[in-house]
């Protein structure tokens, strides 16, 4: 951070707000070191939402309406439209996972190490970037929504893609990512993370 002649600070994305390439490459390659298997900067505009996504929660997935990061407690299909619409820059992180015993431990690594990669840019100055996590929150082996009481751990919580209505399989393939549905709990998964970011 350098000071600037007049004594006002020159912090990151001050100029017009956007966050420079070397920034978002910075944080793609630090994701990568830490795990995932690809990280790259996409475009907002890339990410589908669409209104069966929430239905596919509703009937279908044994945990809907148990925890706070699934429906019908996360945002809208239309709500989470509207989020994306504040941002210009994105990074979508892939995590390929072969089975294996630790696959569960695989995926708490993966989203824990992407809530911390969102203070670190918070703490940069990209105050704007959130992320929006892959699957049920596993934080806690049972949701405090259970019992109706507040999240115990709501400073790093984070409703999923899907959660949230994004269509998942065509925003990674609009980006050139593979993706398909599991046929075998023996497949290897393809597990996608967004970060929002400016």
């Amino acid at each position: 951070m350098s000071n600037c002649a007049e004594g006002v600070y020159n912090l990151p994305g001050s100029n017009g707000g956007d966050m420079s390439d070397s920034d978002l490459e910075k944080y793609c390659k630090l994701a990568v070191e830490k795990g995932t298997t690809h990280a790259k900067q996409i475009e907002p505009g890339s990410v589908v939402t669409a209104a069966w996504v929430r239905w596919k929660c509703q009937f279908g997935c044994p945990r809907y309406g148990q925890g706070y990061c699934c429906p019908p407690d996360t945002p809208t299909p239309e709500q989470t439209q509207k989020l994306i619409d504040c941002y210009h820059r994105a990074i979508l992180f892939h995590l390929e996972s072969p089975p294996s015993a630790d696959r569960g431990k695989r995926f708490r690594h993966f989203q824990e190490m992407l809530v911390d990669l969102e203070g670190e840019m918070f703490k940069d100055g990209y105050y704007k970037a959130f992320l929006l996590s892959e699957g049920p929150c596993i934080i806690c082996k049972e949701c405090a929504k259970v019992k109706s009481e507040p999240c115990n751990f709501g400073f790093k919580a984070r409703p999923s893609m899907e959660a949230s209505g994004i269509d998942v399989f065509q925003t990674a393939r609009n980006n050139g990512f593979f993706i398909v549905p599991l046929r075998e709990t023996t497949d290897t998964q393809n597990v996608y993370c967004l970060m929002l970011v400016d």
